[in-house]
């Protein structure tokens, strides 16, 4: 193992000079020429306008996109170099709505990658109960229901289950808690940040809302038309002279109690 593949084996991820563009026309990058690491246990917010290529980074971890430029590293491996199978199944995916199939149970969707991955059926029913229980739902009251039976914040709650099913060390969100309501979306938050200090999982989470990024980030990622324009932990970010930062942070006031 030489020095650069023991550096690469410090960080669950690494983007190296990575850009992607759709359909080979360079002159349109999606996302153009980042550099990241995200170290093992961190939770890592990608922050930005709508169209920034937060999304595109993503999908780029878990190898639904490939870069046309530069590589992405997974647990210090190429993604272009992995089974894109084996690597979405050792990585948990959570999304708006929760993504959940609406024709099986909360169990059933809990189960479906363990399952997949031929687990004993008294595995998968102990390991359903045990995240049920760790996402706040009784396992006896909703087991058995259909995710039509279930309210928005309950349906994102399965959807955390579902993703954290088979133990995965990578939890990728997508705006899990967009299309929620504010009082809901703030206590989800507030469960999330808890969750996440007694998970110790590697986290990256998308989201447009600085009050989430700077609650739930150990380090906030800025993306600004498909570049990574700032970098920097909480409270150091609420501070940076960046143009861009500074029109997110406007967005704050004194009432929050984050910025004045």
């Amino acid at each position: 193992m030489n020095a650069k593949t023991a550096a690469r084996l410090d960080f669950a991820i690494e983007f190296r000079g990575v850009t992607y563009y759709i359909n080979d026309i360079p002159a349109r990058p999606i996302v153009s020429g980042v550099s990241l690491t995200i170290s093992r246990g961190e939770t890592l917010v990608l922050l930005g306008r709508s169209g920034s290529g937060k999304t595109t980074l993503l999908k780029l971890i878990n190898r639904m996109l490939v870069p046309s430029e530069g590589q992405v590293f997974v647990e210090g491996r190429p993604t272009t170099e992995c089974n894109p199978i084996r690597l979405r199944r050792g990585i948990g995916y959570v999304i708006q709505e929760a993504g959940l199939f609406p024709h099986f149970t909360i169990a059933e969707n809990i189960a479906l990658v363990p399952t997949l991955e031929k687990w004993d059926s008294v595995r998968i029913a102990a390991r359903v109960d045990e995240l049920l229980r760790l996402v706040s739902l009784d396992p006896a009251e909703f087991s058995t229901r259909y995710p039509r039976e279930l309210s928005g914040g309950q349906r994102q709650r399965v959807g955390v289950a579902r993703a954290l099913a088979a133990d995965p060390p990578i939890l990728l969100m997508d705006e899990p808690f967009g299309a929620l309501d504010p009082v809901t979306r703030a206590e989800l938050q507030r469960e999330f940040s808890a969750l996440t200090r007694r998970l110790g999982r590697t986290i990256v989470f998308v989201t447009h809302d600085i009050r989430e990024a700077l609650l739930l980030g150990q380090r906030i990622a800025l993306l600004q038309a498909g570049h990574l324009v700032a970098l920097a932990a909480p409270d150091d970010f609420l501070h940076l002279d960046q143009r861009e930062v500074q029109a997110f942070t406007a967005c704050l006031d004194s009432s929050d109690g984050v910025a004045s």
